[in-house]
C-alpha cells in the first residue's frame, strides 16, 4: 500500500482512538494493531503509540479547562502514582520479545471489550465524592498498579481508571475523565522516556498519529462525555476482535 495512504489512514485512527480515550478509553486497542501492521516491531508500536497519547492528553486537557473542569491536586497525586508505576511497566515492556509481545496484546485486546460489555456499573446519583483521606490513599495505591498497566501496554487504561474513580472516589464521569487524561499525561511522560530512551519510538509515525489524536481528544473532551458510549462499544468490539485474531495468527 502507497506509504502517503497508510499515513493517513494511520491519522484517521488516530483520530478515532482520541476520541474513544477521551470518551471511555480503549483507543489504543486500534492504534497499537495498526502500528504493527504498519511494519513496526511491536516495541516500537508500543513506544511510538505513546506520542499520540501524550499530545492527545495535552489537547484534551485543555478541552476540558476550556468548559471549566479542572481536577486540581487530586489528579496530580494519582498521576505521579501512575507516574512511578509506568516506569517499571514499560521497561517490562521494552524486554519482551515480539511473538510474546503479540500475543498478550491479543488476550488484552479482548479481556477488555469483555470488561468493557460486562462491567459494573455505578449509581453515583445523590453521593459525595471521596477525595480525601484513606479514600485518597486507596486511589494513590490502586494508580501505582494502574500506572505499571499503562507504562507496560496503556490499551484499555483509561476503562480501569474510570472504573477506580466511580468506584472508589464517586467521581461523576466529566471530571472523572478530566481526572483521567491528567493522570496519562502524567505518567506518559515516564513511559515515553523510557521507550525513547532505548530507540523503541518512530517519530513521523507518531506525530501523524498524534495529531489525529490531540484532533479526536480536543473535539470529544469539549463534546458530552455522556453521548456516544454504545456506539463506541459496537465499534470496538467488532475492530478489536477482528485485530486481535489477527495478531494472535501472525505471532
Amino acid at each position: 500500500m502507497n506509504e502517503t495512504l497508510l499515513l493517513f489512514i494511520l491519522a484517521i485512527i488516530g483520530f478515532i482512538a482520541g476520541v474513544i480515550n477521551t470518551i471511555a478509553g480503549g483507543g489504543s486497542l486500534l492504534t497499537l494493531p495498526m502500528l504493527i501492521f504498519m511494519g513496526l516491531p511491536p516495541a516500537v508500536a508500543n513506544g511510538t503509540n505513546r506520542i499520540g497519547v501524550f499530545i492527545q492528553s495535552i489537547s484534551s486537557i485543555a478541552g476540558f479547562r476550556s468548559k471549566g473542569i479542572k481536577p486540581g491536586s487530586f489528579g496530580i497525586y494519582l498521576g505521579i502514582s501512575a507516574l512511578v508505576g509506568s516506569l517499571i511497566g514499560a521497561q517490562v515492556a521494552i524486554d519482551i520479545k515480539g511473538d510474546t509481545f503479540n500475543k498478550i496484546l491479543a488476550i488484552v485486546m479482548v479481556i477488555v471489550v469483555l470488561f468493557m460489555v460486562f462491567k459494573p456499573k455505578v449509581n453515583l446519583q445523590n453521593v459525595i465524592e471521596r477525595t480525601h483521606g484513606k479514600h485518597l490513599w486507596i486511589s494513590i495505591l490502586a494508580f501505582f498498579f494502574i500506572g505499571v498497566y499503562g507504562g507496560f501496554i496503556q490499551a484499555g487504561v483509561g476503562i480501569f481508571i474510570l472504573l477506580a474513580l466511580t468506584s472508589i472516589n464517586y467521581l461523576n464521569l466529566v471530571t472523572s475523565n478530566a481526572v483521567k487524561v491528567l493522570v496519562v499525561f502524567i505518567y506518559t511522560i515516564g513511559a515515553l522516556v523510557i521507550f525513547a530512551y532505548n530507540n523503541q519510538v518512530d517519530y513521523l509515525y507518531g506525530l501523524i498519529l498524534a495529531i489525529g489524536n490531540a484532533t479526536g481528544g480536543w473535539i470529544a473532551s469539549r463534546w458530552s462525555v455522556k453521548k456516544g458510549d454504545g456506539l463506541v462499544k459496537v465499534f470496538l468490539i467488532i475492530m478489536v476482535i477482528a485485530m486481535a485474531i489477527k495478531l494472535w495468527l501472525d505471532s
